[in-house]
């Protein structure tokens, strides 16, 4: 990784190790960390998971930690390694959830027998969108084991086919929250981070019993397949989620970019309605969805030796290989 992270605000929240030693918390400022496990001013925590679980008051103390932590308590971010921000007990992510992206794939899935030209497809596809918002957002739930670190290698199964990236927006939750209302939703959210929610296309719909719909399970969790971070930007930093532009490159190549703003369901909805289905958690992840850009539109899908480069404005980047499964 580079010797810097590019976040928003005066700091975020990360979780690093050194030295073949445990994975400690820790604040961090662009090039430099704050080793939290070792602070008595801010409790000691031995993850960042103990600080959201107290995120009112944690959030103060990070505030102050930020502008008078003695210099020699600083640590340089060059040589550190880097894991995933958080370990979430649920993670909840919605699917099609950009405009452009559910078109695109409309048109890449359409059945040219219904006599429909692509660009009628498109044009169809285009006037659901707004009908959508009368129901509610479509969210499954995926599996915390599947996260792995910003930089480390993402392992492509032995049995997969299509292996392909999905770059997201994720809320991350600062407090028990249930049957929240919209308008109220964002208060639960402690910050925000980058996730790579990839994904074994030929796995989604199951072949043998379509009428059961999409195999999230199958095609969504293999090990390392949630690149998550590099850190946590509280909200009060990027208080917009719109504000956010999402890239990804394959080899260098722009296959990702796009705007919050494209999403149907808003972060808020999203949160809202997950905490009506499910108890939210300090630490958990809401994924808001992908935008347009992915593997199958490019005709294209991910190969070892790969490498993806995911940047969300504010909140950093990734920076994954893609590798052979032994």
């Amino acid at each position: 990784m580079g010797s810097s992270i590019d976040h928003a605000g005066t700091w975020a929240l990360g979780s690093f190790s050194r030295d073949d030693q445990p994975v400690f918390p820790a604040l961090v400022c662009r090039d430099r960390v704050l080793d939290l496990s070792a602070n008595d001013r801010v409790g000691r925590p031995d993850s960042v998971l103990r600080l959201l679980e107290d995120w009112g008051a944690a959030r103060a103390v990070l505030d102050t930690l930020a502008a008078d932590a003695p210099e020699s308590d600083w640590i340089a971010l060059d040589g550190l390694e880097v894991a995933a921000p958080v370990a979430p007990r649920q993670i909840f992510q919605a699917g099609a959830n950009y405009r452009t992206h559910v078109i695109d794939l409309a048109v890449k899935h359409h059945d040219p027998s219904d006599g429909r030209t692509p660009e009628q497809v498109r044009a169809d596809a285009a006037a659901q969108m707004d009908s959508r918002l009368e129901h509610p957002p479509y969210v499954f739930t995926g599996l915390p084991s599947a996260i792995c670190g910003p930089f480390d290698d993402v392992v492509l199964p032995a049995h997969g086919e299509k292996p392909d990236w999905e770059l997201e927006l994720a809320a991350v939750i600062g407090r028990p929250a249930r049957n929240l209302d919209p308008s109220e939703a964002l208060d639960a959210v402690a910050g925000w981070t980058i996730v790579n929610d990839l994904t074994l296309r030929e796995l989604v719909l199951r072949r043998d019993m379509p009428e059961l719909g999409a195999d999230w399970l199958a095609s969504k969790n293999a090990p390392t397949f949630l690149p998550t971070g590099p850190v946590i930007v509280p909200r009060s930093a990027a208080p917009e989620p719109a504000d956010f532009q999402l890239t990804l490159k394959l080899n260098g190549q722009v296959m990702q970019n796009e705007s919050a703003k494209d999403m149907i369901f808003d972060v808020a909805r999203i949160v809202a309605h997950c905490s009506k289905v499910a108890t939210l958690l300090p630490g958990d992840l809401v994924l808001t969805g992908s935008p347009a850009g992915n593997g199958l539109v490019h005709g294209r899908l991910l190969r070892p030796g790969d490498v993806m480069d995911a940047a969300i404005t504010g909140l950093g980047a990734q920076r994954n290989a893609c590798v052979a499964e032994a």
